[in-house]
C-alpha cells in the first residue's frame, strides 16, 4: 500500500494548513504513547510469567515491512554515521614473534637425486603454548642453635608462598581479570593440567595478599589524573554481595580506573575524583555559589556567609565536625538542603586541596550527578545523537524530516573532528554560528523540534572543544571501560565481600591500563609476582607517555599567556 504523502504548501488557507500540521504532530504523539505502552504491557506480561515460573517473550529482531525504514526502538548506535573507516596497515607479523628455541629439519637423504646441492634454510615460524605443572620439591636447610634455642631455616626464593607459586598466582589472576574467565572455569583448567587446588583457594588467589597491587592501582589513578585536565567518566551497576552498587569508571587515553560505590549521589562522584579519599569539608565563596545555583534558600546562604565570617577562610572540618557543626548552627535544615550544603562543602575543599590533580572538565553523559563538580563539562556526541535514534515517526514526511536532520547532524560532528586537526579562531567562530543554524531548525514535527530545542540548550558543554581542541567529542573510551566491567559481570555475577570489591577494581584497573599502555598484563603479573620487578611501574610509564602527548596543551597554552 503506497504511503500517504501531504504536501502542506498546497493548503491556501493558513488556519487551516496549521490545523493539519497540529493533527500530524497528535498523530506522532499517540503513535509514541502506543508504543511506550505496548512495551510496558510486554514487560508487565513477561514480569508476571517469571513470578509464575514461566519464560516471558523470547526476543526476534524486529520485522522490518518494506518501505518503513524506522529503527527498533532498541537500536540507536551511531557507528554509521559517527566512525570514518581507516585504511588497515599491515605490519609485519614475523617481526612481532619471539623465537624460543631454534630446531633444524632435515630432508631424508633417500629422496635426494645425486646431483642435489644444498641452499640453506627456508625459516618457518610455528607458534605454540605449553601448559605443564612445574611442582617443586624445595630442601631447606635447617639448623638448630642450642644457645639461641632457635632453628634456622632457609628461605623461600623471591615470589614463593604458601603451596603454590608464582606462575600459578599469575595465571589465576591474568584469567580472572583480564580474560574474563570465572573461579569455577579457573578451577577445571587448573586441575585438568594436574595442579591440586580447590575452588575455594582458587579464590583466595584472587582475592587475597594484593597489597602492593592495591598500591599501583593507587599510584595509575594519581598519575592519570595528572596526565591531563580532562577525564572521562562513566558508570554502570554492580551487585556486591546481592545488593546494587555503582561502579564508577575513570579514564583518559593512558589509563582505566575502576571504583565501586554504594550510590550515584554528587558526593559519591567527588570521592570517586580523589580515589575514595575521606570526605573533607569547606565553606568559601565557591560553595556559596553553588549554594545559589542549587537554589539554596538566601536565608540559609546568609546564615551559612556569618559562619564562614566567623571561622578562618581556609577552614576544614572532618565528616562528623561538619555535620555536629551543621547540627549546632542551623539546627532546622531540612534533608535536602542539608545535603547542597554537604556537597558545597565538599566541592569546596576538593577544589582546595593539593593531594589529587584537580579536574577541570568532565567528558561524559548528561547524568545529574557529573553536573557543576568540574570548571566545565564536555558533553558526549554519541549521547545526544542517541535521542534523535530512539525517535520513531509514523508518518513518511516527518521521518525524512528526521534523517534529513540525522544526516546534517553527523555531517556537522565530522567538522567539530576536522577542527579538532587543525583548530583556529576563524574556524571556531565558523562552528559556533553553524551550532546555532543547526539547533535552530524548525520541522513541524513537535517532538524533534523539541528534541533540537534540549540540545541547543547544551551549547557551551557540546562546543567545549572549541576551546580546548583536545577534548574528545564523545564518552566511548569511558563506556569501554563499562563494558569490561559488564563482561567480567556476565560471568561472575559480582563480589560477594568488600575485599572481593576491591580486588575487582584493583585488578580490572591495572589489565585495562596495561592494554592502554602496550603492556602484557601477564607478563606484568609475573614480574610483581615473582619477585623480579623488572618492568616499570604503570604509573611511571603513564608519566612518561603523557609528557610526549601534551594532553593538557590549550590549558597550559592559556595560562602562559593569561
Amino acid at each position: 500500500m503506497e504511503e500517504l504523502r501531504l504536501d502542506l504548501s498546497q493548503i491556501p488557507d493558513e488556519a487551516t494548513r496549521q490545523t493539519v500540521v497540529r493533527l500530524l504532530n497528535l498523530v506522532e504523539q499517540l503513535h509514541a504513547q502506543v508504543l511506550a505502552l505496548t512495551a510496558e504491557n510486554q514487560q508487565l506480561r513477561d514480569e508476571i510469567n517469571r513470578l509464575k515460573g514461566e519464560r516471558g517473550r523470547p526476543l526476534f529482531p524486529a520485522q522490518r515491512p518494506p518501505k518503513a525504514p524506522p529503527p527498533k526502538s532498541g537500536d540507536v548506535s551511531s557507528e554509521a554515521e559517527r566512525h570514518q573507516p581507516q585504511p588497515h596497515q599491515k605490519g609485519a607479523k614475523l617481526d612481532r614473534i619471539g623465537i624460543d628455541r631454534q630446531e633444524f629439519l632435515r630432508v631424508d637423504p633417500a629422496l635426494l637425486p645425486p646431483d642435489a646441492q644444498f641452499k640453506g634454510y627456508e625459516p618457518v615460524v610455528v607458534q605454540d603454548l605449553v601448559v605443564r605443572t612445574d611442582n617443586v620439591l624445595f630442601l631447606k636447610e635447617v639448623y638448630y642453635s642450642p644457645a639461641q634455642q632457635r632453628s634456622f631455616r632457609a628461605p623461600l626464593p623471591s615470589g614463593y608462598r604458601g603451596e603454590y607459586g608464582p606462575g600459578i598466582r599469575a595465571l589465576a589472576v591474568g584469567l580472572a581479570y583480564s580474560g574474563h574467565m570465572s573461579e569455577a572455569q579457573i578451577h577445571t583448567l587448573f586441575t585438568d593440567v594436574g595442579v591440586l587446588i580447590s575452588r575455594g583457594t582458587v579464590c583466595a588467589l584472587l582475592i587475597e595478599g594484593h597489597e602492593p597491587f592495591h598500591a599501583e592501582a593507587a599510584a595509575v589513578l594519581h598519575a592519570g589524573l595528572a596526565s591531563s585536565p580532562w577525564q572521562h567518566l562513566d558508570d554502570t551497576p554492580t551487585r556486591v554481595n546481592g545488593q546494587n552498587q555503582v561502579c564508577y569508571v575513570l579514564c583518559n587515553p593512558l589509563y582505566t580506573h575502576y571504583q565501586t560505590r554504594a550510590n550515584k549521589e554528587r558526593l559519591t562522584v567527588l570521592s570517586v575524583l580523589q580515589g575514595g579519599a575521606p570526605p573533607h569539608y569547606r565553606l568559601d565563596a565557591r560553595g556559596l555559589l553553588y549554594l545559589e545555583a542549587a537554589g539554596v534558600s538566601q536565608k540559609v546562604r546568609r546564615q551559612l556567609g556569618a559562619l564562614v565570617r566567623a571561622r578562618a577562610p581556609d577552614a576544614e572540618w572532618d565528616e562528623a565536625p561538619f555535620l555536629g557543626l551543621l547540627a549546632a548552627a542551623l539546627p532546622r535544615l531540612g534533608p535536602q538542603q542539608r545535603q547542597r550544603i554537604l556537597e558545597a562543602g565538599a566541592l569546596s575543599a576538593y577544589q582546595a586541596q593539593t593531594t589529587v590533580p584537580v579536574v577541570q572538565t568532565l567528558v561524559c553523559d548528561d547524568a545529574p550527578q557529573f553536573r557543576q563538580l568540574t570548571a566545565a563539562i564536555a558533553l558526549c556526541w554519541v549521547h545526544d545523537g542517541r535521542h534523535y535514534a530512539k525517535l520513531l515517526p509514523v508518518l513518511p514526511q516527518h521521518r525524512e524530516a528526521l534523517a534529513q536532520f540525522r544526516e546534517r547532524y553527523w555531517q556537522f560532528y565530522h567538522q567539530l573532528r576536522a577542527y579538532q586537526g587543525a583548530p583556529t579562531a576563524a574556524e571556531a567562530a565558523r562552528l559556533d554560528a553553524a551550532f546555532d543554524a543547526l539547533f535552530g531548525t524548525q520541522t513541524g514535527w513537535e517532538m524533534l523540534d523539541a528534541r533540537i530545542a534540549l540540545t541547543r540548550a547544551k551549547k557551551p558543554a557540546l562546543l567545549a572543544v572549541l576551546q580546548h581542541p583536545e577534548l574528545p567529542l564523545h564518552n566511548n573510551p569511558a563506556e569501554l571501560g563499562v563494558r569490561r566491567r559488564v563482561r567480567k559481570r556476565d560471568v561472575s555475577f559480582g563480589p560477594r565481600t568488600a575485599t572481593g570489591t576491591r580486588a575487582w577494581d584493583t585488578f580490572q584497573t591495572l589489565a585495562a591500563t596495561a592494554a592502554k599502555l602496550g603492556v602484557s598484563f601477564y607478563q606484568y603479573l609475573q614480574d610483581r609476582m615473582s619477585g623480579a620487578e623488572r618492568l616499570p611501574s604503570l604509573a611511571a610509564r603513564i608519566a612518561d607517555r603523557a609528557q610526549g602527548l601534551n594532553l593538557g596543551q590549550s590549558w597550559t597554552s592559556s595560562s602562559t599567556s593569561a
